[in-house]
């Protein structure tokens, strides 16, 4: 028989993931402060908790997500005895510090915890793509990880540190969010020469696909402290970099997020690295 699993919280994720369990044939009991988000995940067969301790005692598996870790402790922390012997997986985003936190509490009642990221938007979750990190106690990851992949194809393990997953969520929202603002500076950059952005989009994506091996390669040098220059390095990129602000500063872009990428190469520069790969940048943003 399929694990009974309580969701608490309706946001938009949560539905997502309730409505995910239901497909994969979980019975779902659902919960959330507010009435009537859960109208359609009833009438799909999930059970209506009159409240929240209901909710609790209904499941061996219970999932939270909410708005943030003020959000999720204010909810569980009265509810530490209903819990108790229980799994909770809180898939609420928040920093490192707050997920150990939280697991200590956790642990401290007798509730076996694991802290998630979910890395997709509501539409891919519960899809074969879809990707959830979790960190925390490793038997209640493995006891449930068949249950977990209803929510994502894949649900790796990252350690028992339950802030792990959110320092990966971070650390991967920094990529995204600072390429995503690149996206938007160079299509400002060329439709302040009159190129469409449709014309435009295909190019862009081009330049995207040289990242994973770029990426990969940076870890290994990373890993290994060197950064070899080859045929393009610091100083030579650095140059480049003042070329695209020099440009987009002429027709009036705002550079900010440049600047920065300019300043942090300027600080390798003056250390010494100019003769070394761009990934030495590294070396003056790494915690000393």
């Amino acid at each position: 028989m399929s694990t009974p699993v309580t969701v608490l919280g309706l946001g938009a994720m949560g539905r997502a993931l309730a409505t995910a369990l239901l497909e994969s044939g979980h019975p779902t009991t659902v919960w959330n402060r507010s009435p009537g988000k859960d109208a359609e995940l009833v009438a799909r067969g999930a059970r209506r908790a009159a409240d929240v301790r209901e909710a609790v005692t209904a499941s061996p598996l219970v999932i939270v997500c909410l708005l943030d870790y003020d959000a999720s402790d204010a909810l569980l922390e009265p509810l530490a005895d209903a819990l108790a012997g229980r799994v909770l997986v809180n898939l609420t985003s928040d920093t490192p510090e707050r997920a150990r936190k939280a697991a200590e509490w956790a642990t401290g009642h007798g509730i076996d915890y694991l802290d998630g990221a979910i890395m997709v938007p509501t539409p891919v979750v519960g899809r074969p793509e879809a990707l959830i990190l979790f960190s925390g106690s490793h038997p209640a990851h493995e006891a449930h990880q068949e249950t977990l992949k209803a929510l994502a194809g894949h649900v790796p393990y990252l350690g028992a540190d339950a802030g792990t997953a959110a320092v990966y969520d971070l650390a991967m929202l920094n990529l995204f969010y600072s390429t995503y603002g690149g996206v938007l500076r160079s299509f400002a950059m060329v439709d302040a020469e009159g190129v469409g952005a449709t014309d435009f989009a295909p190019f862009l994506s081009e330049i995207i696909t040289i990242m994973p091996p770029i990426i990969a390669g940076t870890g290994a040098e990373i890993a290994e402290g060197t950064y070899p220059g080859g045929e393009a390095n610091l100083a030579m990129m650095t140059a480049g970099i003042e070329h695209v602000l020099h440009a987009g500063r002429a027709k009036g872009i705002d550079m900010t997020g440049l600047d920065a990428v300019k300043a942090d190469a300027d600080r390798a520069l003056d250390r010494g690295f100019g003769e070394h790969g761009f990934s030495s940048i590294f070396e003056v943003l790494k915690r000393s």
